[in-house]
């Protein structure tokens, strides 16, 4: 290989290397900056482990669980719908909406 292709491959993998270092801060300004984003999913996560945990004890059903977890699924689904129409972040208002939903699935859990 000639010495300027070279140059160009090593330039080209500093490029996709700085790329990769810039994608993954962005995941974690997005844990340090959008706090009532990382709460819903907190609370979602641990809605589905309960669900896992209620299933396996036998006090649901599988059809339950499937239904609880397509339920957790929705708030999921909202909650990212509502971050994409305002810069990542979501609204108080919102986040009340949310975890009112996440309380209507966590009584159905039933603990």
């Amino acid at each position: 290989m000639n010495k300027g292709i070279k140059v160009a491959l090593l330039g080209l993998g500093g490029a996709v290397a700085l790329a990769a270092a810039g994608g993954a801060s962005a995941t974690t300004t997005w844990q340090a900056h959008h706090p009532r984003r990382a709460e819903v999913n907190r609370r979602l996560d641990r809605q589905a482990g309960r669900i896992k945990d209620e299933r396996a004890d036998g006090k649901i059903t599988a059809a339950q669980a499937r239904d609880l977890h397509a339920e957790d699924r929705g708030i999921r689904g909202q909650e990212r719908f509502d971050a994409s129409h305002d810069n990542g972040h979501i609204t108080r208002s919102q986040m009340a909406q949310l975890n009112h939903e996440e309380n209507g699935v966590s009584r159905q859990i039933g603990r």
